[in-house]
């Protein structure tokens, strides 16, 4: 293991470096990665680890402030299995609500036709149906 006293340098030495954009990425991706974490490199580079956030902000891939969703490949085939689904189901709901608007058409139809009441009748059978089992 190397030394520490081989890498420490003075203020001004520190104050003079420049780390270039591929170095700082590399350790941004590294970090990301979990190989290594800001302390490390701010220990081993003795770079304040203010300046590695600013790293990690400027060259990472979770910005600050953004919420990072990450779901899993059977998630999204699992949401698009059930919009599609869903579509499906809203198709045949309008299908069923034509069929209805239909027929009650056609009984009104009917009933200027013949000049009966079909749907009152009908329905007071059903009403009569209801609760009342004859039996006091």
């Amino acid at each position: 293991m190397a030394n520490r006293k081989k890498f420490t340098q003075s203020t001004m030495e520190r104050m003079r470096r420049y780390f270039s954009e591929e170095f700082k990425i590399k350790k941004v991706r590294e970090i990301e990665q979990k190989i290594t974490t800001v302390t490390e490199v701010s220990r081993q580079y003795e770079v304040r680890t203010t300046n590695i956030y600013r790293w990690l902000e400027k060259y990472g891939t979770h910005k600050k402030g953004v919420r990072v969703i990450i779901e899993s490949e059977s998630d999204t085939r699992l949401i698009l299995e059930l919009k599609a689904k869903i579509a499906a189901l809203e198709q045949i709901i309008g299908q069923k609500q034509v069929q209805i608007d239909f027929k009650d058409k056609m009984i009104e139809l009917a009933e200027e036709a013949y000049g009966v009441e079909i749907k009152k009748k009908f329905e007071n059978k059903l009403l009569s149906g209801f609760g009342n089992t004859g039996k006091g």
